[in-house]
């Protein structure tokens, strides 16, 4: 079997997809040191790459599958296979301009252009995104028609319509307005940093997170998919694990089939006779969530109540149900 290439993400998403391929059972090393670090499955070939250039190493086939980001997904408009959300890095995208700004929305930035004596500026990194955006808006069309808005990157220049300027961003976005632009379109966690450099949150337009994409032709070639489903596996293993807890209870026969009713379980639970004939063990998975909810009701009918994180849940059917999609395709 050819080895499979696989692209992780240098820069904000580059510490948690080490921890989450860790907490997958992979032992990794070098990747302090190297941009190829190793890893402990013979059948890989690991490679880190800024997460903007992962959707087109994966769709053209120099890579075979990678870590990015859904933002740079709709960027780089890359045809590729999104085979799981990873549920890290969660980020939204949006505009925001000085907090000295009266406008509260897109739209109010852009119904006013017409009283403008100089170009309306953004700065983002999102050049695609952006343009998407504001061609969309009504208030835009109505004015300016299919003119695209004139975009600036060091390289080259295109668009007509300088009454909106989008330049490139390498980063820092937040620091350029109000000397450099008016506005900027940018990904953020909480706002923070944008409320310390002086501008507020007017519009939020999409959310983004980690997730695992795959190159098409990689996927069809049968011993690669069986290679790339394992990892899958393995990686929807550490999601859904973080969603569950691995619950040990006991319970007075009493009271066992009253505690069965609280207990939200995986399938079915586990149950075991202890050495008193009255006692029983039960042993389940349950929802994070409703652990706090069923905690009033387990300490009223169970004793030595033990609580443990599951490292991964893996889902052995629906592995199986794809790799059946698979031969069948």
């Amino acid at each position: 079997m050819d080895k499979i290439r696989f692209a992780i993400p240098k820069g904000s998403l580059e510490v948690a997809t080490f921890e989450i391929l860790e907490r997958a059972l992979f032992k990794i090393s070098g990747q302090d040191r190297t941009y190829r670090p190793t890893i402990n499955d013979p059948d890989i070939l690991l490679k880190v790459l800024r997460p903007q250039e992962i959707p087109t190493f994966v769709a053209e086939g120099s890579q075979d599958i990678g870590i990015t980001g859904k933002d740079w997904i709709r960027e780089t408009n890359a045809d590729v296979e999104t085979l799981i959300d990873l549920e890290y890095g969660h980020t939204n995208l949006v505009l925001a301009v000085p907090q000295s700004d009266k406008a509260n929305s897109l739209r109010e930035i852009l119904s006013s252009l017409k009283y403008r004596k100089k170009p309306f500026r953004i700065s983002t990194e999102y050049l695609n995104i952006t343009q998407g955006i504001i061609m969309a808006d009504p208030s835009y069309r109505k004015m300016f028609g299919t003119a695209e808005p004139f975009v600036v990157t060091p390289w080259w220049k295109k668009g007509k319509n300088q009454a909106v300027s989008l330049f490139l961003s390498f980063g820092a976005t937040e620091a350029k307005p109000p000397e450099d632009a008016d506005a900027i379109l940018d990904l953020t966690e909480t706002g923070t940093t944008m409320v310390r450099n002086g501008l507020k949150i007017v519009e939020t337009f999409s959310e983004s997170s980690a997730v695992l994409v795959g190159n098409r032709k990689s996927l069809a070639n049968a011993s690669k998919r069986e290679k790339i489903f394992d990892l899958i596996a393995l990686l929807r293993g550490v999601v859904d694990g973080r969603k569950k807890l691995h619950v040990f209870v006991n319970v007075r026969s009493d009271k066992l089939q009253r505690l069965l009713r609280v207990l939200p379980s995986l399938k079915n639970p586990t149950i075991s006779n202890l050495a008193d004939k009255n006692w029983y063990s039960v042993n389940t998975i349950i929802d994070r969530e409703s652990f706090v909810r069923i905690l009033p009701q387990l300490r009223r009918l169970a004793q030595g109540l033990v609580v443990h994180e599951p490292r991964q849940i893996l889902p052995l059917e629906e592995l199986a149900s794809n790799r059946m999609k698979g031969k069948r395709h």
